[in-house]
């Protein structure tokens, strides 16, 4: 198949390509490089099943000349364009609403031409602060529309209503996922994620920054994982819509994150404790029973195992 991957250079996307390259599809890798990374796909660069386009997905995308083909036919659309961590969406909020926005719009108007089916890379993050907990498909969230993290929550969940309407209008085949904290090797050292952070500050014996007290949730899912989710949704029966919770149901404090990679990593550093970030969410933790019973999916890697694999990858880079 013809697949069109968008984020195709990001920490999921490009992770994304090599598994559905190695299954013999043909992949367009669409990245604007804003915060995806050329390392992560260089291995790519010179395989006849891969061909990236350097684009903003805010602006229009018109296949058939960024790729120099006149009858190119794209089967499938998996839209993961958009900064995923606070330090980078709050960079340029008006940026990341646009990329939700307008940019879906594109993708979905794109998706519509070709008569493909698209996968929207959703997020745990559109439950904001739950006050279900964990947190399921029905439950429709706690987010606060006017502060600094809405322009990634409030985006998300208005991508995926503009989904809904596609398919509601246009009959357009949609698939929409609802990533929690993913984890993994070729995560970027500064996306002030919590795993990557805890990482870098311990290989270098840095003090560990926690905020707040530590105590606050988190699940965390080895991107190997995610990406066999993504694939099984994509290609579940045309009916399955989703939105479907694609993460790992162990739930871990930040503090006993902290912890383990203290342990794993023989690190000197010590815990430092700043203040809560406005709005950060005290609980955060997957319930994918419909995943395991409608895609037969569920997190094979627990935490131990992948943050072994991920210190690993942070040490030859760094």
């Amino acid at each position: 198949m013809n697949i069109l991957i968008t984020g195709v250079a990001g920490f999921i996307g490009s992770h994304l390509a090599d598994q559905l390259i190695a299954q013999g599809h043909q992949i367009i890798g669409v990245d604007n490089l804003f915060t995806g990374s050329l390392e992560n796909i260089k291995h790519l660069q010179n395989n006849a099943n891969f061909k990236f386009v350097e684009h903003d997905i805010v602006e229009p995308l018109f296949l058939e000349s960024a790729t120099d083909t006149k009858h190119l036919k794209i089967d499938q659309i998996y839209n993961l364009a958009c900064p995923a961590s606070p330090i980078h969406y709050q960079n340029n909020a008006v940026h990341t609403i646009k990329a939700n926005t307008l940019g879906v719009i594109n993708i979905l108007g794109l998706a519509r031409r070709h008569g493909a089916v698209i996968l929207q890379a959703s997020t745990s993050e559109v439950y904001g602060d739950p006050l279900e907990h964990p947190q399921t498909e029905e439950y429709r969230g706690n987010v606060n529309p006017i502060g600094p993290r809405a322009c990634y929550d409030e985006g998300k969940r208005v991508a995926e209503t503009l989904c809904f309407d596609y398919h509601r209008m246009h009959g357009l085949k949609i698939k929409v996922a609802r990533i929690f904290n993913t984890y993994g090797p070729k995560m970027s050292f500064n996306d002030g994620r919590v795993v990557s952070n805890f990482i870098v500050q311990a290989l270098k014996n840095e003090p560990i920054t926690i905020y707040g007290q530590g105590e606050q949730t988190r699940s965390f899912c080895f991107v190997i994982d995610l990406v066999a989710g993504l694939i099984k949704l994509m290609n579940s029966s045309e009916e399955i819509t989703g939105p479907i919770n694609l993460g790992n149901p162990e739930e871990f404090t930040v503090k006993q994150l902290a912890e383990k990679v203290i342990k794993l990593t023989q690190s000197s550093s010590e815990l430092v404790y700043n203040d809560l970030p406005i709005d950060d969410p005290q609980k955060r933790c997957p319930n994918i029973t419909k995943a395991k019973k409608i895609l037969n999916w569920q997190p094979e890697i627990d935490l131990e195992r992948g943050l072994k694999l991920t210190v690993e990858e942070f040490k030859n880079r760094l």
